[in-house]
């Protein structure tokens, strides 16, 4: 390999990076001035998945107000209280506008562990609490429209990124609020847009930046094939975002800096080679 190919390689791979990253802002139009959560399982979920989306999403010129609902303190080490605070730590980091629109909860109903089985209906009570809509006891119908204190949620797919079980049990949960919220609702659109960030093989899920390119590719064929489909919200059902260099390094700092009890020796190689460390690509649910 001769000086130039050496000199040209790594000047091509990071034009290729910011430019799919620069390309990817014009993917999300419609998230400007929106009351946006994350649901999240637990502290460090927001940092190791989901850091292109809150650092898009914060954007001052936006307007955004986002906020992240936990559901666990992480408190399977007996480190519950330590992570509640590097969780508020990272999600300032990550650019939420302070530590007060982060919410922690510390519920035997929901303990951290890959050998626990969350109930979704659970996850949808603590849902209906937070943002409104009838309990399960309560009559459902009416001519009144359906109404919730946030505009977008956004979590895991039921795939859960990790197969963990914690994260499919939040897809299946917040699907189970938003049909509560809907039902007898007929002719009403949803109050709130849900999106799931999408599973990907262990080849993508490690591919850091490059898999950027294949992503946007995936996307443009799948709009292709949703102008051809009779569902007016096909179209508008993926998000695409995609970090910077500035932007993958300060996600990078949410877990050196603040998440600080988690950074054992594999972390090291996730946040440099990980793929959510730059990209995430969410569906909107059909609801």
């Amino acid at each position: 390999m001769d000086l130039i190919t050496i000199l040209v390689i790594p000047i091509l791979v990071t034009t290729t990076w910011l430019f799919t990253a620069n390309l990817s802002r014009s993917s999300h139009p419609n998230f400007t001035n929106k009351r946006v959560c994350l649901l999240i399982a637990h502290p460090d979920d927001e940092a190791m998945f989901f850091s292109p989306t809150l650092l898009a999403l914060t954007a001052s010129e936006l307007g955004n107000h986002v906020k992240i609902l936990c559901l666990s303190n992480g408190n399977a080490d007996g480190l519950g209280k330590v992570r509640e605070k590097e969780l508020t730590a990272s999600a300032e980091l990550l650019g939420l506008r302070s530590g007060k629109d982060v919410l922690v909860l510390d519920s035997l109903d929901f303990v951290d562990g890959m050998d626990t089985k969350w109930d979704p209906e659970k996850v949808a009570e603590v849902l209906r609490s937070a943002f409104g809509g009838p309990s399960q006891s309560k009559k459902t119908g009416g001519d009144d429209a359906p109404t919730a204190t946030i505009d977008v949620l956004m979590t895991f797919d039921r795939h859960g990124v990790s197969s963990h079980p914690n994260h499919i049990a939040l897809y299946y949960g917040a699907k189970s609020w938003l049909n509560g919220l809907m039902k007898g609702k007929r002719g009403w659109r949803c109050p709130v847009e849900l999106h799931t960030l999408a599973s990907v093989s262990i080849l993508r899920k490690y591919a850091s930046f490059l898999d950027a390119p294949m992503t946007m590719l995936l996307g443009f064929l799948s709009g292709i094939k949703a102008s051809r489909s009779q569902s007016k919200d096909e179209g508008r059902r993926q998000a695409l975002f995609v970090s910077d260099i500035w932007q993958w390094r300060q996600g990078q700092k949410a877990m050196t800096n603040a998440h600080k009890s988690q950074m054992r020796w594999f972390r090291w190689g996730w946040i440099t080679f990980g793929r959510y460390m730059v990209v995430n690509d969410l569906k909107r649910e059909v609801i």
